[in-house]
């Protein structure tokens, strides 16, 4: 027997949930703990089941773990993982590789290449800015 791909939705059947998540759980746990012994990572883990119990595991105090997290979320934390800030990282990253571009561009039209789209005006330009550059040289 295969296995078959779980599509990820809520699970209608209470009874099917509640399992699902004790299974899942248990795998969860699991794989913190082969963290844990592989990496020597500190771990804190918290779960909370529909019906409110708290389930956790914790390398090794979850208070030691939360406090130490807390710490560093006020230095780094706050400066490296705001949606805001990646969105406005992420789109000065754009701006920036567009001006390398067209940067690049600019520089091979001065040294007479790709010059086969420009319109007379653009041609005028680039005169008026290599006569600029004669100039200063």
């Amino acid at each position: 027997m295969t296995r078959r791909k779980i599509q990820m939705k809520k699970i209608d059947s209470v009874t099917a949930r509640q399992v699902t998540f004790s299974k899942r759980r248990k795998g969860l746990f699991k794989k913190a703990q082969e963290l844990l012994t592989l990496c020597d990572a500190e771990i804190a883990l918290l779960v909370f089941s529909s019906t409110g119990t708290l389930f956790d595991f914790a390398s090794s105090s979850a208070r030691q773990v939360i406090e130490r997290r807390n710490l560093y979320s006020d230095v780094n934390l706050v400066k490296s993982y705001q949606p805001s800030q990646e969105l406005q990282v992420e789109g000065e990253y754009f701006k920036l590789n567009k001006e390398i571009e067209e940067k690049t561009l600019e520089i091979r039209q001065l040294n007479g290449e790709d010059l086969q789209g420009l319109s007379v005006k653009d041609l005028r330009k680039l005169e008026d800015l290599l006569s600029t550059s004669l100039h200063r040289i």
